[in-house]
């Protein structure tokens, strides 16, 4: 017999879409979200920021990481294009994981700002499909 009050597992938030978006990634939970991720089929793109120097380095970590095809123009246009398309990634769902942010958001307010502003409207679109699309932002610093 379940608990009224029980939290859903993982993947079950995961794959609700009226739920996704961008959020805070609770300490010590990418590896489960990752694995709550594959469990479900999605895509999950696990970018580490720590000593990420400037916009140019965000990009290519993103790009790298969420396999951009060559066409990727290294800036926001092609970054909102890309994550907007992830034709080469046909899962139903993607995760990202954002990790050791908070040195950058901290040196690159503006560049953190506009990155978090394209996945809040990349969730948007794609909920739209009936895909979620979750960003996860760890705000921490490597130690």
């Amino acid at each position: 017999m379940s608990m009224p009050n029980a939290p859903k597992p993982l993947t079950a938030v995961l794959a609700d879409v009226t739920r996704a978006g961008v959020r805070p990634l609770p300490p010590g939970s990418a590896t489960r979200l990752a694995e709550a991720a594959a469990q479900l089929g999605f895509s999950c793109a696990r970018i580490d920021l720590d000593g990420c120097e400037d916009k140019a380095a965000l990009l290519a970590r993103i790009a790298a990481a969420l396999r951009f095809p060559d066409w990727f123009g290294q800036n926001w246009d092609a970054l909102a294009d890309c994550l907007g398309d992830l034709s080469w990634l046909p899962t139903p769902g993607h995760v990202v994981l954002l990790e050791h942010a908070g040195e950058f958001r901290e040196r690159h307010r503006e560049d953190f700002e506009t990155t978090l502003s394209i996945l809040r409207e990349t969730a948007e679109s794609w909920a739209r499909e009936q895909v979620a699309f979750w960003a996860f932002i760890d705000l921490s610093t490597a130690e």
